[in-house]
């Protein structure tokens, strides 16, 4: 078998690339990955969500919230992503005084596929808790009814909370916002699983 070998990138590269290519890569320890297009569910909860923080933030100065076109940049574990959506506390803190490239999110929600729901729980969960102001993730699920919810209580410390019915409505611990399940998931299609037919003999 043929082994490719890798290629590795400085991250000032990566950015020089980024700003000229006509679709969006994560940077992670010096490799270039190309991010899928998202589905249309996964836009849909998306845009539902971010929606929604958007008129609940519209009178107040103290949080912004931003979409997948803003960079997220964590430096501990040299890492360039884009969350699909950030709530900023305050005001946001600009990597190298770029306005494309945050440092600071308070809390970062990510809608899952099949491709990328062990990545978001595990390794990126990880990377995001090196970010000194991070303090609340949700894991949302693009198949089913049903939303994670991850909140810092202490040093190496986090909170789970689940939701998997449409009249719950999920409150953020650390901003005050609160939307019910149903309206996360307007619009939103789940494909039905058709079952096996049963075998009697």
């Amino acid at each position: 078998m043929q082994i490719t070998e890798k290629q590795y990138y400085t991250p000032d590269k990566y950015l020089e690339l980024e700003a000229t290519a006509d679709h969006k890569s994560e940077y992670i320890e010096g490799q270039i990955i190309p991010m899928a297009g998202a589905s249309i569910n996964h836009n849909r909860i998306t845009g539902n969500f971010y929606a929604a923080l958007n008129f609940a933030f519209r009178q107040q100065e103290k949080y912004e919230v931003f979409n997948s076109d803003m960079r997220l940049w964590i430096p501990q574990r040299l890492i360039y992503t884009y969350p699909d959506v950030m709530i900023i506390a305050d005001e946001p803190e600009f990597f190298n005084n770029r306005t494309d490239t945050i440092t600071n999110p308070q809390v970062i929600i990510e809608v899952l596929s099949k491709s990328t729901k062990g990545d978001d729980r595990e390794d990126k969960f990880a990377a995001y808790r090196t970010i000194p102001s991070f303090q609340e993730y949700l894991l949302i699920d693009q198949n089913r009814i049903y939303v994670e919810q991850f909140s810092k209580t202490g040093k190496k410390r986090w909170n789970l909370c689940e939701y998997d019915e449409e009249d719950e409505n999920i409150s953020l611990v650390t901003v005050p916002f609160e939307i019910y399940l149903q309206d996360l998931y307007n619009k939103v299609k789940f494909e039905v699983v058709e079952s096996e037919p049963k075998n009697n003999s």
